[in-house]
């Protein structure tokens, strides 16, 4: 329970500095801003998560809806699953999926 509640503490903290961040300076209104990073912490929230636990260097890009995962997983399962995952998502309007599979089953 505890460790739970250090998880939501966490994401909490993370939301936070998303919202302080908002006040860079952009070429995105505002409000498409705070949305993009609120997007972007919840999918890292969730790719970090017990379910997630073997995934170490993903990259999440989220401009105006749109997420771009990048980076490597260690089987094309987790790939679609981190996919799936962050369609979850409230404001994700797609996602291109450009994760590539570290060990590719050989034919």
């Amino acid at each position: 329970m505890a460790d739970r509640f250090r998880k939501a503490a966490g994401v909490a903290a993370l939301v936070l500095a998303a919202a302080l961040v908002a006040g860079c300076s952009t070429t995105q209104s505002p409000s498409r801003q705070v949305n993009d990073d609120m997007i972007h912490t919840a999918i890292k929230a969730k790719l970090t998560g017990e379910r997630f636990s073997n995934i170490v260097n993903i990259d999440v890009n989220v401009t105006n809806g749109v997420v771009t995962l990048a980076g490597e997983v260690p089987n094309a399962q987790v790939r679609r699953e981190a996919e799936e995952e962050s369609r979850t998502v409230d404001g994700v309007r797609r996602v291109v999926n450009n994760l590539q599979v570290s060990n590719p089953p050989r034919p």
